[in-house]
């Protein structure tokens, strides 16, 4: 039992194990996170409806986007706003390893008679010879990434976005980082079921990596039969610290703001956005 327990408050280093995919492409624990996708009312895997609405407005007129512009929406979920977006006549990708986001996502736009290209593949493993307009990574999906998959998925984008395309992605500030506390915390059946359809028992803890602006939310789930460990990193930014990843990519900033849906910049809040144009005179 005591090799038990310092396992699960074992701290590892930052970034050292990556579970993502248990998370997402997991039938049971999947089906979850689509749950709270569509669920219109709480900002847990998606944003509510009323701000996807009026970030999607914001989007349309902030971008022009018109008919047949490309735009790809990385991580893309139930679709909720490339669906939004596809009203507008636009060319919209969506990329996600959730298949059962993307089983709703395409069962959804085929209700609504919306003609979009959807995707079940790991985004860093995405592959086309598209180029775009406009490329979204929203909800603070960059953060997740490691410091190398972010090298990745922005040369990446620096390949598939057209030379005067722009990209709109969210990250977590480091008020929000400040805002964080490291705790321990066990709960029989955590957050209701959420981990298993079966009994189990729960632990999580909460580790800050103040050199690396990181936080990890490590979940320990003990079954009768099996026991699994979800580490969930999110990274966190300055503006400074988002530019100099952005610029050794060959991008910069072209605009900042408080969220996805245009707020302006006030520098108070536990996120922000920015509106990332590509350098063309870059080697990459």
């Amino acid at each position: 039992m005591y090799t038990q327990l310092k396992e699960i408050n074992y701290k590892p280093k930052a970034f050292e194990f990556y579970t993502a995919d248990s998370l997402w492409t997991d039938p049971h624990t999947s089906q979850q996170m689509l749950s709270y996708h569509l669920n219109e009312n709480v900002d847990l895997a998606s944003r509510n409806k009323a701000f996807i609405e009026k970030s999607i407005d914001w989007i349309v007129s902030r971008f022009s986007v018109v008919e047949q512009t490309k735009i790809c929406d990385f991580g893309c979920g139930p679709g909720l706003y490339t669906s939004g977006l596809a009203r507008t006549g636009a060319n919209v990708t969506g990329v996600d390893f959730s298949k059962n986001s993307i089983e709703y996502a395409k069962t959804y736009a085929k209700k609504q008679n919306l003609d979009i290209n959807y995707v079940i593949q790991n985004y860093l493993e995405y592959e086309t010879t598209e180029k775009y307009d406009i490329i979204t990574m929203i909800m603070c999906d960059f953060c997740a990434l490691s410091p190398a998959q972010r090298k990745l998925m922005l040369k990446k984008f620096y390949h598939l976005l057209k030379d005067d395309g722009r990209i709109l992605l969210d990250v977590y500030s480091l008020k929000g980082f400040e805002e964080i506390t490291e705790t321990s915390l066990y709960e029989h059946k955590q957050l209701q079921g959420f981990w298993s359809s079966h009994d189990y028992y729960g632990f999580l803890n909460t580790f800050k990596y103040e050199d690396e602006k990181v936080v990890l939310d490590k979940y320990t789930i003990i079954e009768r039969e099996s026991s699994k460990v979800v580490y969930n990193w999110l990274q966190y930014f300055s503006e400074d610290m988002l530019l100099k990843e952005l610029k050794d990519a060959g991008f910069n900033i072209q605009a900042i703001y408080d969220d996805v849906a245009g707020s302006d910049y006030s520098k108070n809040k536990t996120e922000f956005a920015v509106i990332v144009e590509k350098l063309t005179n870059v080697t990459k």
